[in-house]
């Protein structure tokens, strides 16, 4: 009891510290864990780790996760319902989908980010090369689908590794792992990989900014073409920083090559719809809706279309505007999209920013535990 009440204190704590940086998880990203004798504690579903307690880790039994892990496959709603099955409290909050993944890493303490440095490197033309060389001892992962798809890959690529030597695990396109038994040593190794990504960055990159004044737009015509396409009338934010002014400046091709870290897909779509100096707003909108539904088309199955409008907008010397269903969801999509700028304008400077496949984005944005809750 004494094991339970301490370990799972010091990972209350831990968390909370991971979390309190934007830039190593942002709204709801990120997950951490604790093995406590047979019994996994990770990150309950709907929790951040900047405001986690106790009771926001869902236990559940080591042995069911790691059965998991040895299956050929599993779909997203099994894999919740048979963690489900597992726990040993059914009043605590859904696995993250990453449990299975915490089970299968032999170290009490398990922390996940999806840092801006990493990411920004991995999202590089050379990321592979540059990160091979910044973490020799890293178990480097290429980009697959976040879940049981990727607890299976490292599951079959750890089995003849030396995990007392492995410092870390690095996540194309994602972010990053590290592990010890003390809960100290797996925050400092998440600190320290993550500012040598940062002094790499610092060293090979920079924003190369100018001072831009911002021109006059009309938001409410705007907001009024987009919220009849949306069906409700959307809450608008303008982020008309420096930074935005300038990341509102660069070619087409390079505001529309994806998503940060995947789960950002979710709450901005894949691209923002762009409008340059004399575009249209009308015009433009129409094409972005038409090439989305043709995105869709292309890789859909039976999934359910999400409404094709844009999340956000990308305007040439104007800035960024995000839309919500209220403040809280505008400003969520501003704080994503402010930490895309920036990855974006750096990783140009390693050669150009790539982020996942569209088929990637696509399997994401219409993951199926998403779409579970559309159907419902």
């Amino acid at each position: 009891m004494d094991n339970l009440f301490n370990d799972l204190s010091l990972r209350v704590f831990t968390s909370n510290l991971l979390g309190q940086s934007s830039y190593l998880v942002l709204h709801g990203g990120g997950n951490t864990s604790v093995k406590i004798d047979d019994i996994l504690y990770v990150k309950g579903s709907g929790w951040d780790l900047v405001s986690i307690k106790k009771e926001g880790f869902a236990p559940v039994k080591l042995d069911a996760l790691l059965d998991m892990a040895k299956l050929e496959t599993l779909s997203d709603s099994d894999m919740v319902r048979l963690q489900k099955d597992a726990m040993t409290d059914k009043s605590a909050p859904n696995p993250s989908v990453e449990a299975i993944l915490h089970a299968i890493i032999p170290f009490n303490f398990v922390d996940h980010t999806h840092a801006d440095s990493i990411v920004t490197i991995t999202n590089s033309k050379n990321g592979k090369e540059i990160i091979k060389k910044l973490f020799p001892n890293f178990l480097i992962v290429p980009y697959v689908m976040p879940g049981f798809i990727l607890a299976k890959t490292i599951y079959q690529m750890s089995k003849e590794l030396d995990w007392e030597s492995c410092e870390g695990i690095i996540l194309e396109n994602h972010g990053i792992f590290t592990f010890d038994d003390d809960a100290k040593n797996s925050y400092d190794k998440m600190i320290d990989a993550v500012n040598k990504a940062e002094k790499f960055l610092k060293e090979n990159t920079s924003l190369n900014l100018s001072d831009i004044k911002a021109k006059e737009f009309d938001i409410e015509k705007l907001k009024t073409l987009v919220s009849k396409e949306k069906g409700y009338e959307v809450a608008t934010v303008l982020n008309s920083s420096n930074l935005a002014l300038n990341y509102s400046k660069l070619p087409i091709q390079n505001l529309t090559k994806g998503v940060l870290t995947p789960e950002h897909i979710i709450r901005t779509k894949r691209v923002p719809l762009v409008i340059k100096n004399g575009d249209d707003i009308k015009t433009n909108l129409a094409k972005y809706i038409k090439d989305y539904k043709e995105y869709f088309n292309t890789f859909s199955k039976d999934e359910i279309m999400l409404n094709p409008a844009p999340n956000y907008v990308v305007i040439e010397n104007v800035g960024i505007v995000s839309f919500g269903k209220n403040e809280k969801e505008e400003n969520i999509i501003n704080d994503i999209i402010t930490h895309t700028m920036e990855a974006v304008l750096r990783a140009d400077c390693l050669g150009g920013y790539e982020s996942i496949s569209l088929k990637d984005s696509f399997d994401m944005e219409y993951w199926e535990l998403e779409q579970a809750k559309l159907r419902k």
